[in-house]
């Protein structure tokens, strides 16, 4: 009887290091998705053109950045980027041990993943210019996404 616990305990152990690298991962990627967010929000109030990430016509960063789509209601998505990207880091660190912390997880970074792909329609069929800044933002919350489907999978935690 007392072996079953133990291979219970030794399981849990093993899945909770695994958890561990998932929510370390997915803090590492946050803190970058936050870099990235913040060098686009600096470039959307810098006053002046620059070259900065143009790469031909179909590449240029302050173009997406400056444009009517890269605020909404006012506030600036990059703006909006550094804060989901804050809330992706807390629950990854801070709240990781919480039960309910796969599911918030999981849902706040298919939130992020389906505005970025909004703003990727927007990029290559409205506006016809692509941001290296947007599109890496992009395969950091889709990195993302994927790691918290895993931890939620892992858990197995309805709630």
């Amino acid at each position: 009887m007392s072996a079953t616990p133990d291979k219970t305990a030794a399981s849990n152990t093993t899945l909770a290091k695994g958890d561990r690298v998932l929510f370390v991962l997915i803090a590492i990627l946050a803190l970058a998705g936050m870099a990235v967010s913040a060098v686009s929000l600096q470039r959307h109030y810098a006053k002046s053109a620059t070259a900065f990430c143009e790469i031909g016509e179909k590449f240029n960063c302050d173009i997406v950045n400056r444009s009517e789509y890269s605020s909404v209601m006012g506030i600036p998505v990059a703006g909006i980027g550094v804060a989901g990207y804050g809330v992706l880091f807390a629950l990854a660190t801070a709240y990781r041990s919480r039960m309910q912390t796969p599911l918030r997880l999981l849902v706040a970074a298919l939130a992020g993943l389906g505005f970025a792909l909004y703003l990727t329609y927007v990029e290559g069929y409205v506006l016809e210019t692509w941001c290296i800044l947007c599109l890496s933002s992009l395969a950091l919350i889709a990195t993302i996404t994927a790691l918290a489907a895993v931890v939620k999978a892992r858990t197995g935690i309805s709630g």
